[in-house]
């Protein structure tokens, strides 16, 4: 037996879902170290993280992976930090600059871009800095909290999860726990991994919880401490219930659809033997 290895990411919407590694006792059963979310897929490819919250479309092209069943970073409604930032209308965009922190929101992008707003475009990949992206681009794709700081009153602005529920009705997921089947035999059979992440997603939902980590993110990103706390409980959905499910299960068809993902993935859970086709 040995301590599994967890690569989480150092943005604010995975604050409540890491609250019992942070302030509990959670993180004495694991090794736990922060990244982006591309790179936290790439950890886990490579075999260097056992569980990592991934971005959606990391777990078609990773084998050898399970999901943790029901945590998600997900959204019913405009996230407010998955933003495409243009100088220009939506419908004026032909060159954008892709922030490739997360496989899903490039992936995303290009699904909405072929089958909505028109295809056609040129994409290139960039590092998460408007100015420089706009400088040589019509449009920069920004993810996270480099989003959430934008000023939109000086832009023209397109919320991709606001964009997707505009057209197909579905939640869109963003992102989910996901272990490598191979590290499992090695974890400490009094470890439910489902519940500890259950249970540290809820504790980090709940109101006293939500005031203390407004309060430390609000300095980091300049906004209110009102703001964080909305944007955790009216923009972010914790939960991979049937709704996500559908909706992840037509993102995976459009992207493999456009060439953006391989063929549909199978989900497999944890502590279940059975499979959901997607």
């Amino acid at each position: 037996m040995r301590r599994l290895r967890i690569s989480a990411i150092s943005y604010l919407n995975t604050a409540p879902l890491m609250w019992d590694f942070e302030q509990g006792e959670a993180a004495r059963d694991f090794d736990i170290s922060y990244t982006l979310p591309s790179t936290c897929a790439r950890a886990l490819a490579g075999g260097t993280a056992d569980i990592g919250i991934i971005p959606a479309a990391a777990y078609a092209e990773i084998p050898g992976l399970q999901v943790l069943p029901e945590v998600a970073i997900a959204s019913r409604r405009a996230v407010r930090s998955i933003l495409l930032v243009s100088k220009v209308p939506v419908d004026k965009v032909r060159k954008v600059a892709l922030d490739t922190s997360s496989m899903t929101s490039v992936a995303l992008t290009k699904v909405l871009f072929e089958k909505w707003l028109g295809g056609g475009r040129t994409f290139t990949a960039m590092a998460p800095d408007i100015e420089q992206m706009l400088a040589g681009h019509d449009a920069g794709l920004l993810i996270g909290d480099p989003a959430l700081k934008i000023d939109r009153r000086r832009y023209h602005t397109l919320d991709l999860a606001e964009e997707w529920i505009r057209h197909t009705g579905k939640p869109f997921v963003f992102a989910f726990w996901a272990v490598r089947r191979a590290a499992l035999p090695e974890a400490s059979p009094s470890l439910d991994l489902p519940a500890v992440f259950q249970n540290s997603r809820d504790h980090g939902l709940e109101a006293s919880s939500l005031n203390q980590i407004a309060h430390e993110w609000a300095p980091r990103l300049d906004i209110s401490d009102a703001d964080v706390r909305n944007y955790l409980t009216q923009n972010i959905h914790y939960h991979l219930d049937a709704g996500c499910l559908e909706g992840l299960q037509l993102f995976y068809r459009y992207a493999a659809e456009i060439g953006a993902l391989s063929a549909p993935p199978k989900l497999q859970f944890v502590d279940t033997t059975k499979e959901v086709a997607l």
